[in-house]
């Protein structure tokens, strides 16, 4: 499912045109970036929480050359599912 289909879905199960659902799912996401740059943690309870960790610097191998390089420290993001979601994937 690609965000075009999210749209016509949301707007489908919401009963709103696909404007107002693309104008929501827009806003969802901006609000989440927004959020986690500033390091905060969004926990939607029953569907999951959004978070940040910190990855911090470390060595590796360059495959095509065999050579270590350093891998630099970085932040990435994390979801972990919650507990409805998780019973109805499985």
């Amino acid at each position: 499912m690609n965000k075009t289909d999210l749209i016509a879905a949301v707007a489908a199960k919401a009963g709103l045109a696909k404007t107002d659902a693309k104008k929501a799912l827009d806003a969802f996401v901006a609000t989440v970036s927004e959020e986690l740059a500033k390091g905060e943690k969004i926990a939607l309870i029953g569907f999951g929480t959004f978070s940040v960790n910190k990855k911090s610097a470390r060595t590796g191998i360059n495959p095509a050359t065999k050579q270590t390089i350093t891998i630099p420290a970085k932040k990435v993001v994390k979801f972990k599912a919650g507990a409805e979601l998780a019973d109805k994937v499985k």
